[in-house]
């Protein structure tokens, strides 16, 4: 009897491939989808001669087709670059030009790629969407889908998620969340497709693949360069320590290519977009106990309290620290129980009561 029908997104790596197979093995009628949310000339990289990579070549989308053709289930290509192009790149444009560190990979998920997964699962009347990510969905027993961590820390992906609202996780099966790594690629195998457990994978923004981001955003705003080289790089005090190359090719944090020596260390610990000023600071400067979030998307719970305490992650392979979170007005105050390093506006925060993710929102400024 079949579990139900459901529209996998297959980008042709293994980890999308093996969760379609074992839903495929477990009675599911499966449908792959493959998205192609990106190209260079989409990108402004124009014929570069560079080979388009990570999710977005043409070998990928064979591998999930075959893939598919193989085990007996229809798969099909779905084409949004333009809905991608007009909300994932503009917003990782413009919040560089904000001065602060975007989450392309959080927007996305959050805003086009599991939207563009739902409205094609009803046109083709499937009951659930499916990916390859390492995370698990829960019901809560207040009647709230919300995620957890998958069991293999290292691989985690649950930070990525914090942005999907219920109507979404309600139809969300994630094949992986209870397995690690070592156990896909043994699958993988056993499917029947060694070379997926040798195929590398891409960390790479999808539309940034030479991990150029400066180049990217010259060629995508014209006179970019022109407009905001020669800005002064200074002190916590205001003291003027040099010239910089433009306050959007730099993020907080950034030590390396500074291009400035002052005898010691230096790292970016703020980014002043009005005056197109850089502050420089020792490591010590990075360091901050209290921070805003906004745009909080609750998920185990409709709300909380006045406040709660959580274990806050402010980026990707962030450990978390425990953290108070208060409500003000629209906004959420977190206030750490410990120095942490680092907090980028921009940047995602994720809120963990255990495994599971309360909610998460963006990292807007230092209290």
């Amino acid at each position: 009897m079949s579990q139900g029908k459901v529209l996998m997104a297959m980008s042709g790596g293994i980890d999308s491939t093996v969760a379609a197979l074992m839903l495929h093995k477990q009675g599911y009628e499966v449908i792959g989808i493959t998205m192609k949310t990106w190209d260079y000339e989409t990108s402004g990289g124009g014929n570069t001669g560079k080979k388009e990579t990570g999710c977005c070549n043409l070998d990928s989308f064979n591998d999930a087709r075959q893939a598919a053709v193989q085990h007996g289930f229809p798969h099909f290509i779905l084409d949004i670059r333009e809905e991608f192009g007009g909300f994932v790149i503009e917003n990782f444009v413009e919040e560089y030009i904000a001065g602060r560190t975007p989450n392309p990979c959080v927007m996305c998920n959050t805003h086009i790629k599991w939207r563009a997964l739902l409205k094609r699962a009803d046109a083709l009347g499937c009951d659930y969407i499916a990916t390859g990510h390492y995370a698990q969905v829960h019901l809560h027993t207040n009647g709230r889908y919300f995620i957890s961590k998958g069991v293999d820390e290292s691989k985690d992906q649950s930070y990525a998620l914090w942005g999907l609202q219920q109507d979404l996780l309600k139809r969300t099966l994630l094949p992986l969340g209870t397995y690690h790594k070592t156990a896909i690629r043994q699958m993988a195998h056993d499917f029947g497709y060694p070379e997926l457990a040798k195929k590398s994978e891409s960390y790479e923004i999808c539309f940034v693949p030479d991990n150029d981001y400066r180049g990217f955003l010259k060629r995508k705003v014209d006179g970019l360069e022109e407009k905001v080289n020669g800005g002064d790089f200074v002190n916590k005090d205001g003291k003027i320590l040099g010239t910089h190359k433009g306050y959007p090719f730099y993020t907080v944090g950034q030590r390396k290519g500074l291009d400035i020596a002052l005898g010691k260390p230096a790292f970016v610990t703020k980014i002043i977009p009005e005056t197109n000023t850089i502050v420089l600071g020792e490591e010590e400067d990075l360091y901050q106990t209290e921070m805003t979030v906004t745009g909080i998307n609750w998920m185990k719970y409709d709300e909380i309290s006045d406040s709660m305490d959580a274990v806050t992650k402010i980026r990707y392979k962030d450990k978390g620290a425990l953290s108070s979170l208060f409500n003000v007005n629209n906004s959420l105050s977190v206030k750490f129980y410990e120095n942490v390093k680092g907090v980028a506006p921009g940047q995602s925060a994720v809120f963990y009561e255990g495994n599971d993710v309360i909610g998460g929102g963006v990292i807007q400024r230092e209290i």
